[in-house]
């Protein structure tokens, strides 16, 4: 738990970890959930629900997907990129990021199982950082005694959800 803020008025450290986790599991649910839909119609033969799928999962990634990786990259990575060991690992996240948003581009003018290769890539990509994130970063910041997850989220839903 940090230390670095005592006053936390909505939540510990510990209470934004478990949010975060949460809402990451929720995500991860949906971004797969949305990558199987577009194999099963490929596999199916169905090319209009194919590229309905594929739809479906960009448009997920620009509601939702990207405007939480955005969201992270000021304000809960910000503290940790400034500190000796945290900066590696957020240069890290941010790659992550940038690799993310580059398969969504790819996936936006990809069809048939290109769709479902690039689409599962998106879930599996996802699935990695958030391993990274939920077991590495956020423990880090939450243990760090200048740095507080809690102040780090307040007020941001694209992070911890609704």
């Amino acid at each position: 738990m940090g230390h670095g803020h005592a006053d936390h008025e909505l939540h510990s450290d510990d209470e934004a970890l478990a949010a975060i986790e949460h809402h990451h599991a929720h995500m991860l649910e949906r971004v797969t959930a949305l990558a199987e839909a577009i194999v099963a119609a490929v596999e199916a033969g169905d090319v209009g629900t194919a590229h309905d799928e594929k739809a479906n999962l960009v448009e997920w990634c620009e509601d939702e997907l990207i405007p939480h990786a955005v969201a992270e990259e000021g304000p809960l990575y910000g503290g940790a990129g400034r500190t000796d060991k945290g900066h590696l690992l957020v240069e890290g996240m941010l790659q992550d990021h940038q690799a993310i948003i580059g398969l969504v581009e790819e996936l936006r003018a990809a069809e048939g199982a290109r769709a479902a290769a690039v689409g599962f890539a998106i879930a599996r990509a996802f699935q990695l950082h958030l391993r990274k994130e939920n077991g590495l970063l956020f423990p880090y910041i939450a243990a760090h005694p200048d740095l507080s997850l809690a102040e780090s989220v307040r007020g941001l839903e694209e992070i911890v959800g609704s």
